[in-house]
């Protein structure tokens, strides 16, 4: 079974005796498997991986030998990585893709988002590319919080909010939860797979 996991930037599991991992490393659980207790966890959809990521290093996995599935990840006997990358700068742009769908659906509902909100957009991209300092991406990560709050947090301005955030796999997260509604999960599902796809054909 192919699934996805997210390491630490150290590429270390979370737990002792913390293994380094490396493209080709197996992980086997001992002892009964039991979901979020014991055994090698990972998600079907990478969206789901990312709800539970502890950092941006995105591994691809085969999951095999005893499995048990729940709704949004899998507990399985051995997880092998096929392959790993870096996916910092990929989940940046994914947090802005979020945003930017949400305040287009806002738009068109006729509802024009609040200006701030695609700056702090804007700004993340820029910072993305060395145009701005943490400094200034903060300024516009505040301006778009209150423009989330005069607006009582509506969801597409507080994915622009979170867009903006500093920290990759948070700021992912927190975009697409933002909007989180079945059809978005899946649109965002099948755009963070293809962005990972794409990220590891051009590494």
């Amino acid at each position: 079974m192919l699934a996805w996991h997210f390491l630490r930037e150290d590429r270390k599991l979370r737990f002792p005796p913390h293994t380094e991992i490396t493209p080709g490393s197996v992980v086997t659980a001992e002892g009964e498997l039991k979901m979020c207790k014991n055994g090698c966890h990972a998600s079907i959809r990478p969206i789901d991986a990312l709800g539970y990521a502890q950092g941006p290093i995105v591994c691809r996995v085969e999951l095999s030998g005893e499995i048990i599935e729940d709704t949004d990840k899998v507990c399985a006997r051995h997880r092998k990585v096929l392959w790993m990358a870096d996916a910092t700068h990929t989940l940046h742009e994914f947090a802005c893709w979020c945003a930017e769908q949400a305040l287009i659906r806002e738009r068109e509902a006729g509802r024009e988002p609040d200006p701030r909100s695609w700056a702090a957009i804007e700004a993340k991209r820029k910072w993305l590319c060395g145009e701005i300092s943490d400094k200034e991406l903060a300024a516009a990560w505040d301006a778009a919080w209150a423009a989330a709050r005069a607006a009582a947090r509506a969801a597409a301005w507080a994915a622009a909010r979170a867009a903006a955030g500093a920290t990759a796999w948070d700021a992912a997260w927190a975009a697409a939860g933002a909007t989180a509604w079945d059809a978005a999960w899946a649109e965002q599902n099948a755009k963070l797979e293809e962005m990972l796809l794409e990220m590891k054909a051009g590494r």
